[in-house]
This record gives C-alpha cells, sequence and structure tokens, in this order.
C-alpha cells in the first residue's frame, strides 16, 4: 500500500456523517439551567422527530422508556463542546481525581452524545412527550432506541435472543421459531 493510498484510507476511517432525526424542544434553554442528569429535577420535554422518519415510530407507546441519544451541540456556555478533552474532574468537582472522559458523563468529550433514559408520556403523531430529560432546548436527536432491560436477556439453545417490553418478546420467540 502506498503512503496516498494508506492517507486516503485513514480519511475515510476518521470523517462520516449523523444526521439528525429530529430536536428537543424544552424550558431548558442553557447548559446553566440543566441538572447534571435527568433523575435530578429535569422537566419533561418533546422530542420533534423530523416528518420523513415518523415512521420509525411505529409501534411505539405512551409507557414505553426509551434512549434517546442526542448531539449535545451546546455542551459549553454559548459554545460547542470541547473536543479535545480528555480528562475531567468528575460533576465538575475539582476535589475529585481526574479521570477519563469515557469513564463520566461529560459533555466534553471527542463526540459529545448524549444518552438520556426517558419514559414516554404522550405520543401525537411525530411529536413524543418524554421526560424528565436534562438536555436543552433545540438540542438536535440523533437515534431513539428501546431500554432494554439485563432480565430482557435469555439463553436460547440457537444462541442468544435478546427480548424488550413483553408485547415485543412473544413476537420475537415465534419469528425465531418459524426459521
Amino acid at each position: 500500500m502506498t503512503n496516498k493510498e494508506q492517507s486516503e484510507g485513514e480519511t475515510k476511517r476518521k470523517h462520516f456523517g449523523i444526521k439528525s432525526i429530529g430536536f428537543i424542544r424544552s424550558d431548558l434553554k442553557c447548559r446553566e439551567d440543566a441538572p447534571r442528569q435527568g433523575c435530578e429535577g429535569a422537566p419533561n420535554a418533546f422530542i420533534e422527530v423530523l416528518p420523513s422518519y415518523t415512521n420509525a415510530l411505529h409501534r411505539m407507546q405512551v409507557g414505553d422508556e426509551i434512549i434517546i441519544i442526542s448531539w449535545l451541540h451546546r455542551a459549553r456556555r454559548n459554545d460547542r463542546a470541547r473536543r479535545n478533552v480528555m480528562e475531567v474532574h468528575p460533576r465538575g468537582d475539582a476535589s475529585r481525581p481526574l479521570t477519563g472522559v469515557f469513564s463520566t458523563r461529560s459533555p466534553d468529550r471527542p463526540n459529545p452524545i448524549g444518552l438520556h433514559r426517558v419514559k414516554v408520556l404522550g405520543m401525537n403523531r411525530s411529536r413524543l412527550h418524554v421526560g424528565p430529560i436534562e438536555a436543552i432546548d433545540e438540542t438536535p436527536v440523533i437515534d431513539i432506541k428501546p431500554v432494554i432491560d439485563s432480565n430482557d436477556y435469555q439463553q436460547v439453545q440457537n444462541g442468544i435472543s435478546c427480548t424488550y417490553n413483553q408485547r415485543r418478546s412473544r413476537e420475537f420467540v415465534k419469528t425465531n421459531n418459524q426459521r
């Protein structure tokens, strides 16, 4: 492999795109107003899913627990997340030892991705009412996934199957048994 081919390969691996599937609409307008975690007094909010992704909400129901994956576009005060930070004092507490960002929930990290476990409180077409969530208004949503509890994993003779939500587990087993 030539140096040029190696350089082109590295460039292809380093750059890729992420599309927003929607945006968070919240009363929280800046980072300073937001609690560090949803369980620390965060308000409920809305997720506005873009029209081209509304079919992806099929079978989601009020009461489901989901993970909102967001892009922390304003992780620093009136600024972007600091992507060159590799160590932080957890929770901004200088009395705590420096810790690698991969062992923390700091928004300052190489890729400022936020994970928010929430409950679906209401649904209206492409608008989800969820909560509690500590993300600020206009935060881009890059994906939504169901919560899968550890007791939802089960061993089966043909390998490992993973089920979530009782209403879906019967369909998964039925579908896999027909193969």
